[in-house]
């Protein structure tokens, strides 16, 4: 086993790791590109940062990985690809416009990716998830000049077994996904209703979303704070016990 801390928005970064794994462990086979960030709050409060941290991240992140593991695959006319991309990529929602640009993106990029690899031997699946347990929302960036009213809305819908996939189960998933080969999987009930409703009828479903955002607060400000830095009473309520048992077996704490 090796880890390696790397920047994926970083090419020279991803190439030196990409290199150091082939030197100690041999090609690479499989490459599962998950790295991501999130930043929540209106459109108001963002700035043109996060929308380039977020392009960096899950946009650049795929391609630079892609970029370095490809040609090894290609020379040996065998491998996989997983990119974990999001329903936030199939369907954008308000409060979340940095990360569903991003994804948007990146669900362009794996899709053409498979296309262009047709016949090659390397196959690639897109990976759709939609609200993951995994206690991210203590990772995720809040922006306004009251973050924690943002956390309150994101953090229990990013932690109950109603709204949200176990990363157990999603693994698992990924893994049957990859061993067949699919073209895309898409995980969680609410993700796939939203990302089909959002096929068929896309102008019902951004009056639906508009008439979400009409709903949520008026947030100015840009102040910007991670999650796990935000004192809110939520933490030890009952409402985020999964999402905290989440945190902690996953290490996001």
């Amino acid at each position: 086993m090796l880890a390696v801390p790397c920047d994926v928005g970083d090419r020279a970064e991803v190439d030196a790791l990409v290199a150091r794994i082939e030197a100690e462990l041999g090609p690479v086979e499989l490459l599962v590109n998950n790295a991501g960030v999130i930043s929540v709050g209106p459109l108001p409060t963002q700035d043109v940062a996060e929308f380039e941290q977020a392009l960096a991240t899950q946009l650049w992140g795929l391609v630079n990985c892609t970029l370095a593991v490809l040609p090894g695959m290609r020379q040996r006319r065998e491998g996989r690809i997983a990119n974990v991309t999001s329903v936030g990529g199939k369907v954008s929602v308000p409060w979340l416009l940095p990360y569903s640009t991003a994804k948007f993106a990146a669900v362009g990029f794996s899709e053409g990716l498979r296309s262009e690899l047709a016949g090659s031997g390397v196959r690639v699946t897109t990976v759709v998830p939609g609200l993951m347990r995994t206690g991210s929302y203590l990772a995720a960036f809040y922006r306004g000049d009251r973050p924690d009213r943002e956390y309150a809305l994101f953090a229990p819908l990013s932690s109950t077994p109603a709204t949200t996939v176990g990363a157990d189960r999603a693994a698992r998933r990924i893994v049957e996904a990859l061993r067949r080969g699919e073209p895309e999987v898409t995980l969680g009930l609410h993700a796939k209703l939203a990302a089909r409703l959002a096929g068929v009828a896309p102008g019902l479903t951004a009056e639906l979303l508009g008439a979400t955002n009409w709903l949520l607060p008026e947030i100015g400000g840009t102040d910007r704070r991670r999650g796990s830095e935000i004192d809110s009473p939520l933490d030890r309520s009952r409402l985020l016990a999964f999402g905290r048992r989440a945190a902690a077996e996953l290490n996001q704490q």
